[in-house]
């Protein structure tokens, strides 16, 4: 990766880090705390041991140097005992409450990041989500914001540790003892410097492998969709080897990304066990008598019962106690940063993605204009241009009056789903867009959308119950406004019917439930909206024909001084429209009521032919299920799962 970006990627990532509130600092303090009681700790530990173990009182008799020795009491040391009891459990509840204090701030900065994608993509709108498989989405949302997790609980208090930590030992060993002070310092460079040399490349192998798995994720979760259909056209065992190369390709790259760590930590220890092992060695041979310096005044003077002769020792067993007891802990924080070094190489991986998503350009909507109903809606040399500058639809002018219905027709590719996505705010469009004489871009969006009803061709249910979702606008609708709603979709029969009646358990996707009720359940969603203007993408183009007449039947009386624009590809059943555009490749190429355009030799023409053909030929072959000769005749036989 690029030095420059990875430089701009932890700005951005430091930058979040004000999500995380209080929990981040107190995460800090604790660790701080704690390394102040690690050092009165081992204090009290080298002055135990030294008492206990060198506790003999050298006392001169006769003028000869003859030494008798008096043992010390172990009672002298309980107030030791008492207070290293006292700083070990104190220890562990600041190790417990820093724990605690990091993992609150990685969930609250991972609940800033989630809530901040989820607005993003709602800004953007189901144009801009189409433009990547949902298991790609599910990636970012999930796995990527996950792993800014240690980075923020761990790896940035870790940094400030690994500082202070090493200045507080080094503070407490080079007043008793400047070469071993000189000994650490020297060698503490060496772990961060390895580190830095062994994880040069981990943001870029994260990078990859997050690339892989988002790949892998959507590839999988849309094939897994489309299974019946593949397995309806022989193509399972093609798509295994699909799955299996890329599945091949994470693993290849998981496994980069695990041979780095563990090289990396593996270089860690050695140094460090390595550092540890210099001051042991010093440390062994000044007692030995073969190394005389590092220490400050005079020698202690210790002599054998046996051996007459004074032998100089530099220091006493507590000096060399207490700095090998630190020696370990002076390290632990670099090579804990070390470990953590990873927690960054992961977090700079996902904040590239998700950078590129929270800093895409959006539609410019930043009115504030709020209107009270929709009297008029006109287009004046529209066009409308996708999320990257590319030209969709237009330019191409009409006028939709209070009461009037606009049906868009035409072949796949026209336009008509994107003519409506701009007028949903979700696609930028140039030229006059104007509602009331106001210019759309100039409306406060979300009061806009309000006033709109929109159904689509896959009604998007959420797990949850029938309550939930017929109510997700207002969920403080009473009972009897919900079974009216219902009542009017047509479906309320089948939500009686149930045991739970509104309680009705609804599963993701719609599980459980025909593509029909599904349908009408949204539709009695949409019709709480209490909207002036229906928007409707063909919404009966997943319906058997029983279904079909039910929601065409129940839109045409949710409509009923409504103004309405409807995309649609059942073109027999435009009767009704006051006005039908007939859109190929972006343009309007005929516009006029049904019976003009129906007797009129053109586009139209020609598409309302191979519609009536095309609805004759489904008539005539019966629908069977699992090799059944049995027609499908109900909705109710068939769930969303085995439609798709």
């Amino acid at each position: 990766m690029d030095k420059s970006l990875e430089k701009s990627l932890l700005v951005w990532l430091k930058a979040q880090k004000k999500a995380c509130g209080l929990f981040l600092k107190l995460s800090l303090w604790l660790g701080m705390i704690s390394a102040v009681a690690m050092v009165a700790q081992a204090y009290i530990i080298a002055t135990i041991l030294d008492g206990v173990i060198m506790g003999q009182q050298v006392v001169p008799l006769t003028d000869n140097a003859q030494m008798v020795s008096s043992s010390v009491s172990i009672d002298t040391y309980t107030p030791h005992l008492i207070a290293l009891i006292a700083l070990m459990l104190l220890r562990a509840l600041l190790a417990y409450g820093r724990e605690r204090a990091s993992f609150e701030a990685g969930k609250r900065l991972r609940g800033h990041i989630r809530a901040a994608v989820m607005d993003k993509l709602t800004k953007l709108g189901p144009a801009f989500i189409k433009g990547k498989p949902a298991g790609s989405w599910a990636s970012i949302v999930l796995e990527q914001v996950e792993d800014l997790q240690d980075f923020y609980a761990r790896y940035l208090p870790q940094i400030s540790l690994a500082g202070f930590i090493p200045i507080l030992i080094l503070a407490a060993v080079f007043p008793i003892n400047w070469a071993a002070g000189l000994i650490l310092l020297l060698t503490a460079p060496l772990i961060p410097m390895f580190m830095i040399l062994v994880g040069m490349g981990a943001a870029d192998a994260n990078r990859k492998n997050f690339s892989a798995l988002a790949r892998l994720s959507g590839h999988f979760m849309d094939r897994l969709k489309g299974l019946s259909t593949l397995k309806l056209f022989h193509r399972g065992d093609a798509e295994l080897k699909v799955i299996a190369t890329a599945s091949e390709e994470f693993r290849s790259r998981t496994m980069s990304v695990l041979r780095m760590a563990f090289l990396s930590s593996a270089v860690l220890e050695f140094f460090a066990a390595v550092s540890i092992a210099v001051l042991a060695v010093y440390f062994g041979f000044s007692y030995l008598g073969h190394l005389d310096f590092g220490y400050y005044g005079a020698h202690a003077n210790i002599s054998s019962s046996t051996d007459p002769q004074i032998v100089g020792i530099p220091f006493s067993l507590f000096t060399g106690l207490f700095i090998l007891i630190l020696a370990p802990e002076f390290y632990q924080p670099l090579r804990d940063m070390g470990t953590h070094y990873h927690a960054k190489a992961q977090a700079v991986g996902a904040a590239e993605a998700l950078i590129t998503l929270l800093e895409h350009p959006e539609p410019e909507f930043v009115g504030h204009v709020r209107i009270n109903s929709i009297e008029t809606l006109s287009a004046d040399n529209l066009e409308v241009f996708s999320v990257d500058g590319t030209r969709l639809l237009g330019p191409l002018s009409f006028e939709l009056k209070d009461n009037q219905r606009l049906a868009l027709v035409g072949p796949s590719g026209a336009g008509k789903t994107s003519l409506l996505n701009a007028l949903l705010g979700f696609l930028p469009y140039k030229g006059h867009l104007l509602i009331n004489g106001h210019e759309l871009s100039a409306l406060d969006l979300a009061h806009w959308r309000q006033h709109l009803a929109w159904l689509g061709q896959e009604p998007q249910l959420f797990h949850g119950t029938v309550r939930d979702n017929v109510a997700l606008a207002y969920p403080t609708l009473p009972d009897d406004t919900l079974w009216h709603l219902l009542a009017e979709a047509n479906i309320s029969d089948f939500v009686k019917a149930q045991p739970l009646g509104l309680d009705a358990p609804v599963g993701e996707q719609s599980s459980g439930l025909s593509v029909g009720q599904a349908q009408r359940i949204a539709l009695a969603r949409a019709l709480g909206q209490k909207a002036s203007l229906f928007v409707l993408d063909e919404p009966t183009a997943s319906l058997d024909s029983q279904s079909e007449q039910a929601v065409s039947s129940a839109l045409n009386r949710a409509m009923a001084g409504k103004m309405c624009i409807m995309v649609t590809h059942r073109l027999d059943q435009l009767d009704q429209m006051d006005t039908i555009l007939v859109l190929d490749k972006g343009l309007i190429v005929q516009r006029g009521d049904f019976t003009t355009l129906s007797n009129t030799h053109g586009l139209f023409q020609t598409l309302l032919r191979e519609n009536i053909e095309s609805v004759a030929d489904i008539e005539l072959v019966p629908l069977s299920v699992s090799g059944s000769d049995t027609p499908l005749d109900s909705d109710a036989e068939l769930t969303k799962g085995e439609a798709q």
